[in-house]
């Protein structure tokens, strides 16, 4: 994807924190529609934004939003969870995964036909986490790691119809969740910036900031990562063959 400039974007969680930082720079850059999703949407102050309800925990909003959507270039799974747990309670566990796997799996599965269409890109925002979990946020490190794996299947899946997948795999950004860390942090904006700045140089894994930076090279040219691209290639392969 050369550029976001006339593109339609979909950002869920647009309502503060990272995604209220998308949307902004999807408009710096020029995107002819922004779609800004949240479970309570911000009112609009630029004409080219669309406002969405949307609780991606929720079949019915997943569907009236998709309803609402006639074209699509690129949807960014931004929504998510994290609450303070040590996996003691499995509920607080199973809340993350259907938010941030089951909810993000939803979503892509419900702009698909949108997004085959135009040949667009999903862009899903994970987290360092997903290679190494910190034990404060237990449940939301292992729906990390659950949604970074269904981000790879999902890119072997859909590249075959023409939809490429990004994972972005942020390191610690100045939000909520982080709040009561003193430690450095990236800013929104800035890891919005290296959000697209990695999709228009279509990498598959975009590390948008300066902690997460760090392990780029080594997770690109790593074995884990020539692994997959084996894995990858065995699936289409059968896949042709069926």
């Amino acid at each position: 994807m050369a550029t976001i400039a006339d593109r339609a974007v979909l950002i869920t969680g647009s309502n503060r924190g990272i995604g209220r930082a998308l949307v902004a720079e999807a408009l710096r850059r020029g995107a002819g529609r922004v779609y800004a999703a949240a479970r309570q949407p911000l009112p609009a102050d630029d004409a080219r934004v669309t406002p969405l309800t949307l609780d991606i925990t929720s079949p019915e909003q997943i569907r009236a939003a998709a309803e609402q959507v006639e074209s699509l270039d690129v949807l960014v799974n931004n929504a998510g969870i994290a609450r303070y747990d040590d996996l003691s309670d499995g509920e607080v566990l199973q809340e993350h995964l259907a938010v941030n796997v089951l909810g993000v799996l939803g979503v892509t599965q419900a702009f698909l036909p949108q997004l085959i269409r135009s040949g667009g890109a999903v862009v899903n925002n994970v987290s360092i986490l997903a290679f190494a979990p910190l034990p404060l946020i237990a449940s939301y490190s292992a729906s990390k790691a659950a949604a970074f794996s269904v981000t790879q299947s999902l890119r072997s899946s859909l590249g075959t119809q023409g939809v490429s997948v990004h994972a972005v795999l942020t390191g610690t950004v100045d939000t909520d969740m982080t709040r009561g860390f003193d430690i450095p942090k990236a800013s929104p904006e800035s890891v919005a910036a290296g959000i697209f700045d990695g999709l228009e140089k279509d990498e598959e894994d975009i590390f948008p900031d300066e902690e997460s930076a760090v392990i780029a090279d080594s997770w690109r040219n790593g074995t884990a990562k020539a692994f997959e691209r084996e894995r990858s290639g065995l699936a289409r392969a059968a896949r042709a063959a069926s």
